[in-house]
């Protein structure tokens, strides 16, 4: 089961429900869900979390919270705060 996959069965939200109200083809949904090789672009991910009634900007925090930046080794969002301290310090 992919990520967008486990976010629905965590949430317990049905698939066919969220694939009618994004407009997604079922089957589509269903590849998503399944495959990890299944390309999800950023407009379908945006649609499938309004159509669960998710907030789409902490539905993806809450997707890729594990994603952090290679070249860094860090969260992305931990980068961000820091530089937004060291910029009021100033």
């Amino acid at each position: 089961m992919t990520r967008i996959g486990e976010y629905l069965y965590r949430m317990s939200i049905s698939p066919l429900e969220v694939a009618r109200k994004a407009g997604i083809d079922s089957s589509r949904l269903n590849k998503l869900c399944n495959t990890d090789t299944t390309p999800l672009g950023a407009l379908e991910l945006y649609k499938i979390f309004l159509a669960m009634g998710v907030n789409p900007a902490e539905g993806f925090t809450d997707l890729y919270q594990d994603v952090i930046l290679a070249e860094q080794g860090t969260n992305p969002s931990d980068s961000f705060e820091k530089s937004k301290e060291s910029t009021s310090a100033q």
